[in-house]
Parts: structure tokens; C-alpha cells; sequence
């Protein structure tokens, strides 16, 4: 199934597979890409040294296009950037609007931009920067996540933009991916989908209560950084709810520690990207501050399997999902029933 995504990145399928932190690795990722999907390495997790290590592990496992996952407004983008330009990524994707200069210097080196978006304006500005496509996630989506249902920003953002639209939040089949190509779409993007599959290297026990999960049992919290965040509600998440802003903050200032620790970042380097943070999103300090619970409070459940002490970012079709299929069965399945489904709406008309 040819698109327009297809046709810019290389890949077969309509499909991409987000840059979930801790979960979107070099085996996930070459999986993917070795279905015909685009996969996509999540970084914001790792030292710039180990990013390169990622990559060519994923090189190692695949000939297939992928792409990497940066923070617009971390510190060191400009140096992950240049280890995406040496050796050869296709596609760099952002969770936040990267600047003009920096899309300009990926596309001088032939490198694929694709921010992701939660507005309509948002998909106009980093178009008219040059950015090449744009990911759209409604509210459906998990983690970080805005109030507009993908049903309504995806049209709002096609109608708007001359680029690629890909679509994200609320994605796990190919009844969704004909809907999303109907809005005029040129594919779709899914994350809690490709993490639960058999390729994913999230913890079992973690992968069974995504399953367990119903519809219901995913919310949106602003108790883990100070920001809506779209997760699976758990003991934890009640208790995060529950604890006291001066607790808040003092978990927030240890977790920060291990953080630093963990991804090789000085303390003026991370004061830095808290203050990028702060100024791109109009928070507190206390909200920066915050934030330092993310990362950690992801490992801790995505990699340790500690569904007690972690936090589960999910979109709400985790409530829908119920097998965990490999990346090629799920791709496969996918495309098949796409066009079951396009050919029976050939058929009414």
C-alpha cells in the first residue's frame, strides 16, 4: 500500500512504530523495520554514547530505513543530531517542535524531519520551517497528551498542511489505518500496539497488566510531572495522587539523581534542559522539577518490571488489545485487514 509516508521514508507499510522511552530499543526498532513498518529508537533515555551504539546495533539487524526519537530541547540535541548524520539515519523524529536551524541542518544531510504535534498550529509552524511530515496525536494517546480526540485534530491538521500527515493515539488495527487514510492520512502511528508484541523487551509481568487492562483502567494524571500524562491507573498512580506536593518534590529531587546517574548528564546539563523545558511549556520550577519523576518511574516498570514501584504510559487501546503478536505477524495482519476493508467499501459503492 502505497502513500505518500511510504514513498518519502523508504518503508512499505503505512505504519510506524513510536519512539516510546525504555521500550522503543534496537530490538524492537530493526523488528519493525524489518516488517516494512518504520521504527523508530527512542534516545532521550540514553547518553549520546550509547545512541550510537543503538543504532548500529540496529544497523546489525536490519537493512531496512528507521528513524531516532530526539528531545528539540535537550542540551546536546546538536551532538545526537550529528551522531544521527554520521552514521546514516533516515528519519529523525521529535516529541517536541525542534527549531528552524535544526530541521535545516538534518535536511541539508539528507535526513527525514518528522515532528510530532498535539495542534493544528503547532503542524503549521514546523511545516513552514520545512519540516517533511508530521506525526498528529489526539488525546487518545498514551503518555504525554493533549484534550482534542484524534478525530478531530486529523482533519483539522490535513486540511491545514501541504506535508504528510501521519495519524497517532487510538491506532491497534487496519480498520483504524483505512479510517486514518480516509481522513486523508498517509498512515498511522502506534505505540502501545508494537509494545505489546513479542518482540518488545518489556518485562512479562508488565505486559500482562497492560492486558488485563480495560478501556476504563487508563487515565490521565497530572501527578507524575505536572503534566496530563495518559497511563494505565495503578496502585502507585492512586498513591501519586494522593501524596502531598513537599513529598512530591522530594521523590522528584532523588529520582533526578538516579537519572543523572543512569544517562551520564551533569547536574548543569539537566538545570538546562529543565530550563528549556520550563520556558517551551510555560511550567513552574516545582512542574520541572516534577518532571524528573518520568524517566525513572518509566524504567522502573518498562525495564525492571516493577509494576508496583513504576508507572505505565498506555494509549486507551490498550484497553482493546488482548495477544501479543511478533512486529511481522501484527504488521502483517494489520495490512491484510486493510485491504479486506478498502475492498468491501469498493464493493457497497
Amino acid at each position: 500500500m502505497e502513500t505518500p509516508l511510504t514513498r518519502l521514508v523508504g518503508v512499505r507499510h503505512p505504519i510506524v512504530q513510536t519512539g516510546m522511552g525504555w521500550v522503543a530499543g534496537p530490538r524492537l526498532v530493526s523488528a519493525t523495520a524489518n516488517a516494512g513498518a518504520l521504527g523508530i529508537l527512542a534516545s532521550a533515555t540514553m547518553s549520546v554514547d550509547r545512541l550510537r551504539e543503538a543504532i548500529r546495533e540496529v544497523r546489525s539487524r536490519t537493512d531496512a530505513p528507521f528513524g531516532v526519537n530526539l528531545r528539540a530541547d535537550a542540551s546536546d540535541a546538536g551532538d545526537r543530531v550529528r551522531v544521527m548524520i554520521d552514521e546514516g539515519v533516515r528519519v529523525a523524529s521529535f516529541a517536541l517542535a525542534p527549531s528552524r536551524e535544526l530541521i535545516a541542518e538534518l535536511k541539508d544531510a539528507g535526513v527525514v524531519v518528522i515532528p510530532s504535534i498535539g495542534a493544528r498550529r503547532h503542524a503549521e509552524k514546523v511545516a513552514a520551517w520545512g519540516a517533511d511530515a508530521v506525526i498528529v496525536q489526539g488525546g487518545e494517546g498514551g503518555g504525554h497528551t493533549g484534550e482534542v480526540a484524534t478525530t478531530v485534530l486529523l482533519p483539522q491538521v490535513v486540511d491545514a498542511v501541504d506535508i504528510p500527515v501521519v495519524a497517532a493515539g487510538g491506532f491497534f488495527d487496519g480498520r483504524g489505518l483505512v479510517a486514518a487514510l480516509a481522513y486523508g492520512a498517509a498512515g498511522v502511528a502506534m505505540g502501545t500496539r508494537f509494545l505489546l508484541t513479542s518482540d518488545s523487551t518489556v518485562p512479562d509481568a508488565v505486559k500482562a497488566r497492560y492486558l488485563a487492562a480495560a478501556v476504563r483502567d487508563v487515565t490521565v494524571t497530572r501527578a507524575v510531572d505536572g503534566l496530563p500524562h495518559r497511563m494505565l491507573r495503578t496502585e502507585l498512580v492512586d498513591a501519586l495522587e494522593r501524596s502531598g506536593r513537599a513529598r512530591a518534590l522530594f521523590q522528584a529531587v532523588r529520582r533526578a539523581a538516579s537519572y543523572r546517574k543512569l544517562s551520564a548528564t551533569s547536574w548543569r546539563r539537566m538545570l538546562q534542559d529543565g530550563r528549556a523545558l520550563r520556558h517551551g511549556k510555560d511550567l513552574t520550577w516545582s512542574q520541572v522539577l516534577l518532571a524528573a519523576n518520568t524517566p525513572m518511574l518509566l524504567k522502573a516498570s518498562m525495564v525492571d518490571g516493577r509494576t508496583d514501584l513504576g508507572v505505565m504510559a498506555a494509549g486507551q487501546v490498550a484497553g482493546v488489545i488482548d495477544d501479543l503478536p511478533s512486529c511481522a505477524e501484527l504488521v502483517q495482519r494489520i495490512m491484510k485487514e486493510a485491504l479486506e476493508v478498502r475492498e468491501r467499501l469498493t464493493a457497497v459503492r
